[in-house]
């Protein structure tokens, strides 16, 4: 296997990609003078940038979004580097192609033919044991691993291999970044439009820039499509004169595409933006993350999940109409499906935001938790043990027990821990929203078992 596996229109010290092909492909950057956005990474004398220019390389995996440019560093090393360069797509490649190319790159350093690179393209999708293949070679220095993925590494690369591998993370490309590269398409007349004289709305770019949403090649190809649109022909030598204008491609576009990959990082990037705005009482942002996820295409009873799970979490008997609303919103969506249900659970997440805040439930459930792991499993006392038989009353089963109903304020001065527990406390109240009346009779109830006690 071979750049050209990877790379077919344009392999290392080869022929530019051909006037058909796509713009994406044609307008790929070649250097580093073409490369827009990483400046974090990239601008000179930056480590990755010496080590790649210097052929000083080591072990990368090369992290971010779809369109950022992990493919385009990857031919940027192919065509600098002086050691044997071989990719892989972890899409198409099995163990066995993996094992056979290992036992040459080793067998080539032996014969002092000098390192191997390997570019693995979205290595989240091998598996552990293709993964664990590259291990050895690596540890006994016959190959640089370079991984390109658009899922977290600590998911989806093994932890030896990650821990052996420098971690590179590229951003998605700003509308500005976005606008440039589709500015540099529109005057290219090399490997552009410019030649075609194709010409478009700053309006039109700035819209195609954000529905590219960071992604260089969606751009391109958006561009592309837009241009082919025009009435009168194609994109290409026919295109000359051609004029891309904004409802051109807000009729191309008739729904930005959001990004969220429901199995992956972002998913729960956003049901945390969405869990900790509802924390911080803020229904604005609240509902904004909502919505993401929403029009997205999440599973609204995820979702409705989640808001229920917050209500007892976060605000519990501060508000204890909170968990009724938010099991309502469940009950709506399934009840009335989607879209209609979105109002439901926007109603339950801005609910939920502006209701008064208390863990004092989740604290008191983890401390419990806590005690019934760590501690020896208390026997239950006596006197709170039911006696249906004649032989468990007789061993004294409930014996000692008091009726709360029966007593003047309703409580018994009666403890209900171990022996080992007793005074200890889980649930504190905090003095906010129903809980500070919570507090109130807890005080009061402590009081007066305290003065029976005394008694």
């Amino acid at each position: 296997m071979s750049t050209a596996d990877l790379f077919p229109d344009d392999q290392p010290g080869g022929a530019a990609p051909a006037a058909s092909a796509p713009l994406a492909e044609r307008m790929r950057p070649r250097t580093f003078d073409e490369f827009v956005g990483q400046e974090e990474l990239l601008a000179p004398g930056r480590p990755l940038r010496e080590a790649i220019e210097r052929d000083l390389l080591q072990s990368i995996i090369l992290w971010g979004p779809p369109g950022t440019g992990k493919t385009t560093l990857a031919r940027m090393i192919a065509d600098l580097t002086r050691a044997r360069f071989i990719s892989f797509s972890a899409v198409l490649s099995g163990i066995k192609e993996i094992k056979e190319v290992m036992a040459e790159a080793e067998r080539a350093r032996r014969a002092g033919r000098g390192r191997t690179i390997v570019f693995i393209d979205e290595i989240h999708r091998f598996n552990k044991a293709q993964q664990d293949a590259f291990l050895p070679r690596i540890e006994a220095g016959d190959i640089v691993l370079i991984g390109a993925t658009t899922e977290n590494p600590s998911f989806e690369v093994n932890a030896a291999l990650l821990s052996r591998s420098k971690v590179f993370v590229l951003r998605a490309l700003t509308p500005d970044e976005t606008a440039h590269i589709l500015r540099r398409a529109l005057a290219d007349r090399a490997r552009g439009l410019g030649a075609t004289e194709v010409t478009a709305d700053e309006e039109a770019i700035a819209a195609m820039a954000a529905y590219a949403n960071g992604d260089a090649r969606v751009a391109l190809n958006l561009l592309e499509l837009a241009v082919s649109a025009v009435p009168g022909g194609v994109a290409g030598p026919g295109a000359a004169g051609r004029h891309v204008d904004l409802p051109l491609v807000q009729q191309l576009v008739q729904r930005r595409a959001l990004l969220y990959d429901k199995a992956g990082e972002e998913h729960y990037n956003l049901i945390s933006a969405l869990h900790k705005s509802m924390r911080n009482s803020d229904p604005d942002a609240a509902v904004y993350w909502l919505a993401r996820m929403v029009e997205a295409g999440e599973d609204p009873l995820y979702i409705a999940r989640r808001l229920v799970r917050f209500a007892s979490e976060d605000i519990g008997n501060a508000d204890p109409q909170a968990l009724t609303v938010a099991v309502a919103a469940k009950d709506a969506v399934h009840f009335i499906g989607m879209p209609e249900g979105n109002t439901a659970l926007a109603q339950a997440a801005i609910y939920l935001a502006t209701a008064p805040k208390s863990n004092a439930i989740y604290e008191a459930y983890g401390q419990a938790a806590a005690d019934a792991h760590r501690d020896a499993a208390e026997p239950v006392p006596l006197h709170l043990r039911n006696a249906p038989t004649r032989l468990m009353k007789d061993l004294d089963y409930g014996k000692g027990y008091k009726y709360a109903h029966a007593e003047a304020d309703g409580v018994a001065a009666m403890d209900c821990l171990p022996p080992a527990l007793r005074g200890r406390h889980y649930y504190r109240p905090t003095e906010r929203g129903f809980e500070k009346e919570i507090k109130r009779r807890l005080d009061a109830w402590e009081a007066f078992k305290r003065k029976k006690r005394e008694e």
